[in-house]
């Protein structure tokens, strides 16, 4: 029995799934780094997430938002709504910040990460990082709400303060 053909087909057919996997496989850089949106992933590592918005900070010439929270947390999940929801906000937050999300949650609180900035108090809780990522401000989000939402006006302004622009 000739195998040749179907080794030559066999081999073909490889080939060609191989590129097919490659090709859907996801990008080496995360897309859960740099905009709005996303959930917090307790199996993120955020030191590494730090570290690749650095690298588009810097690319972009943007600041850094440390958004620290969780999925348990109603006011982060309104937070986010909040922004999502709002044109000029969502403008502000594409054109000058890199936006990066940490989870904090009993599956894993990323101590270690989180000790290297000042204690946080409440979630959520902002970070705003140069592109160098060094502390610029450590923002307490209560003092942003208003009613059982956000105030735009305060949120806005907080955003242009340490926009860098």
């Amino acid at each position: 029995m000739n195998f040749k053909p179907f080794l030559a087909a066999l081999s073909m057919a490889l080939a060609c799934g191989t590129a097919f996997a490659a090709s859907t496989a996801p990008m080496p850089s995360s897309t859960y780094v740099g905009k709005l949106g996303g959930t917090f992933d307790p199996q993120r590592n955020a030191a590494n997430d730090l570290v690749e918005a650095i690298s588009q900070a810097k690319a972009q010439n943007k600041r850094i938002m440390m958004d620290v929270g969780g999925e348990w947390c109603v006011w982060c999940l309104r937070m986010d709504k909040f922004m999502q929801a709002d044109e000029q906000i969502r403008n502000i937050v594409a054109a000058d910040y890199v936006w990066v999300k940490v989870n904090y949650s009993d599956e894993n609180k990323n101590e270690a990460f989180l000790a290297q900035y000042p204690k946080v108090k409440g979630y959520p809780h902002l970070f705003v990082l140069d592109t160098d990522g060094k502390l610029l401000q450590s923002e307490n989000t209560g003092e942003l709400e208003q009613d059982k939402s956000y105030s735009k006006e305060r949120f806005v302004a907080f955003l242009q303060q340490w926009s860098g622009k």
